[in-house]
């Protein structure tokens, strides 16, 4: 979550806060106050789930992206050891052949 949500939350928590005294204090007026203060937390709290599932879902499609690519990477570096190993391997033994039909 960035700042601006954090402080949006923070400030609809301090107006719960107050809903709920003022609540406390009208009696039977203040019954419908709670209700109506209680349906806003819930509206809050599913926000914020959601904001929560959101952040989730981004952080498991980065990371998901991060380790294919991580593979990429080391299958390629895997691929261009072995040629070059191959090319090594061809090259000694062009040599090896050319001093043997040399000194033969």
């Amino acid at each position: 979550m960035n700042g601006k949500t954090i402080g949006t939350l923070l400030f609809a928590c301090a107006g719960l806060v107050a809903v709920g005294a003022a609540a406390q204090a009208q009696g039977s007026v203040g019954q419908s106050i709670k209700q109506d203060a209680k349906a806003v937390g819930h509206g809050v709290a599913d926000g914020a789930r959601d904001i929560g599932h959101a952040t989730r879902r981004v952080a498991k499609k980065v990371g998901h992206g991060a380790k294919e690519a991580g593979v990429g990477i080391g299958h390629g570096a895997k691929k261009a050891g072995i040629a070059v190993g191959h090319g090594a391997r061809e090259g000694w033994d062009a040599t090896k052949h050319g001093v043997k039909q040399v000194f033969d």
